[in-house]
């Protein structure tokens, strides 16, 4: 009888305590469903201003690409002479207009006749490049925006000036195709967010519907002139509206974008509507959530007793299985991380990353500018390098481009020490494919292996023909020069080799070193 009252004692406890159990934990999950809520509110707030400075920043740093071009003519200027200004800037205007964004360029020496970097240009184009030099002839930059022959080209104009000689130089970027290449380079395009760009008349210089650009985005849309008055302590307005593309309500940022010489502004858009439904469906599953958790303690408490023991033994089970699963997955990847770790090693010079290091180093306390353009650059060479073709070729044209950077990173680091020259006698041969890393191959070897001084400085010059490229420098050897394990080169010779190419050569001749480096054809 005793033993009876004691189990029926028991059993009235645990119903209690069931009880107890559930009702806290329901009203746990009410308060904890309330704070979820308000914390997806303000979550999605700040997701979408991250956003919302991410996509700014993207589009400045790619819009900010089609400026750069500025610094090479500056550089060209400050390493020629007037008898071989004027053919350094006819090759410099032939590899931008390998860029398919960039309708035409243009230059002028002085007063002297315009030169185009490009003979497609119709005579209507050429007068009116005469007519805009010869009015803003005293004009130091402009950035506008206007419609040439039925199609909306950016215009990019600047001037400079070194001792006694004047450089013009202008090039126009077709906004159409502009708007196809951030099309495939804005992945986030086809996300939850989309962004326009309109200068301070209203003028749209970039929307992702085509057909709004050159519009005036004050009228195609709900975006105000107010939109860009912004306050001292917020560098940008915010406010929801409705959007002139999804045709649904959006939180629309407006901020100035930030561009040299231009007064350009951004809206970036994120439909309102996703943020809501976030809302709601945290409200409707916290319902959920009331109902199946009531069934669940039950049935767990039900369950319990008779499965605890067998839980336990299960449990034991898996946690040796966890550990061995552990144990394995730890050994693979160890093993990977060597792999990968061995081929960063056998891509990458770390003299040359601690080099560049401390060349930013130095230039972040000197020349900000400089140092930003020289991260920028360090960026895409180890985006180059740590992404090999699956090949090991590449087309000679980003090869190219690539070489161009290094070379940038080298001459910040040397300065005057290094001289470079990139001449192109054949525009089809940047088609044409090369090794990968092979310009790097042999202008790093260059430098390895040769002195470099202000009074006698180490010129290398690439020469781009039909089948081949010539990479010659002077030789000025060091005294005390690492041995060559010639890596490069034999790199280098097993590309060749791989696709039947027997002609790299590698010679002194007459105080030079001279590379040619076959071009590699593939026809589909």
């Amino acid at each position: 009888m005793k033993f009876k009252l004691k189990k029926i004692t028991s059993q009235r406890a645990f119903v209690i305590y069931v009880i107890i159990s559930i009702l806290i934990t329901v009203c746990s999950v009410y308060v904890l469903s309330n704070l979820i809520t308000d914390l997806t509110e303000k979550a999605n707030e700040d997701e979408a201003r991250r956003n919302f400075v991410k996509k700014q920043e993207f589009m400045s740093q790619e819009f900010s690409k089609f400026l750069e071009h500025e610094n090479r003519i500056k550089h060209v200027l400050k390493i020629s002479k007037p008898e071989n200004l004027a053919s350094n800037l006819l090759v410099l205007s032939s590899v931008q207009n390998t860029n398919l964004l960039i309708a035409d360029n243009w230059f002028q020496i002085n007063d002297n006749k315009i030169q185009f970097g490009t003979d497609s240009i119709s005579d209507a184009e050429k007068k009116d490049v005469g007519n805009f030099i010869l009015k803003y002839k005293n004009t130091d930059h402009i950035s506008t925006v206007f419609l040439q022959e039925k199609k909306w080209v950016w215009r990019i104009y600047f001037k400079l000036i070194s001792k006694n000689t004047i450089v013009r130089y202008g090039y126009d970027i077709n906004l159409n195709k502009l708007h196809d290449y951030f099309s495939k380079v804005d992945k986030s395009n086809t996300a939850t967010n989309y962004a326009f760009i309109f200068d301070k008349s209203g003028r749209c210089i970039y929307h992702p519907e085509s057909d709004f650009i050159g519009k005036n985005i004050y009228e195609i849309s709900s975006t105000r002139s107010i939109d860009t008055i912004f306050t001292k302590k917020q560098d940008y307005v915010k406010r929801v509206t409705i959007s002139e593309y999804l045709k649904l309500d959006v939180i629309r940022f407006t901020k100035k974008l930030d561009l040299k010489n231009s007064h350009w502004f951004i809206c970036v858009n994120f439909p309102k509507n996703v943020a809501d439904e976030n809302v709601t469906l945290i409200k409707k599953y916290s319902t959920w959530i009331y109902s199946i958790t009531t069934v669940m303690l039950l049935l767990i408490f039900y369950l319990f007793s008779y499965a605890n023991r067998r839980a336990y033994r299960e449990k034991g089970i898996a946690i040796k299985e966890k550990n061995r699963l552990l144990v394995e997955n730890e050994k693979i990847i160890k093993e990977k991380a060597l792999i990968q770790l061995q081929h960063l090693k056998e891509q990458i010079n770390p003299h040359f990353l601690f080099n560049s290091l401390n060349s930013l180093y130095m230039l972040v306390g000197s020349d900000v500018k400089t140092a930003q353009k020289f991260t920028l650059n360090l960026s895409r060479i180890y985006r180059y390098l740590i992404d090999p073709p699956e090949k090991n070729i590449v087309p000679l044209k980003d090869e190219l481009l690539f070489i161009e950077k290094y070379i940038f990173l080298q001459q910040t680091r040397f300065k005057e020490e290094l001289i470079f020259f990139i001449k192109i006698e054949d525009q089809e041969a940047l088609e044409k494919f090369i090794p990968y890393l092979a310009f790097q191959v042999v202008v790093e070897n260059a430098i390895k292996h040769n002195m470099a001084t202000q009074e006698s400085p180490l010129t290398t010059e690439i020469l781009i023909q039909k089948d081949q490229v010539i990479i010659s420098n002077n030789l000025q050897k060091k005294a005390h020069s690492e041995p060559s394990t010639n890596f490069g080169l034999k790199y280098l010779s097993s590309i060749y080799n791989f696709y039947s190419r027997t002609n790299l050569k590698a010679s002194e001749k007459d105080g030079n070193f001279v590379c040619i480096l076959p071009l590699i054809s593939i026809h589909s």
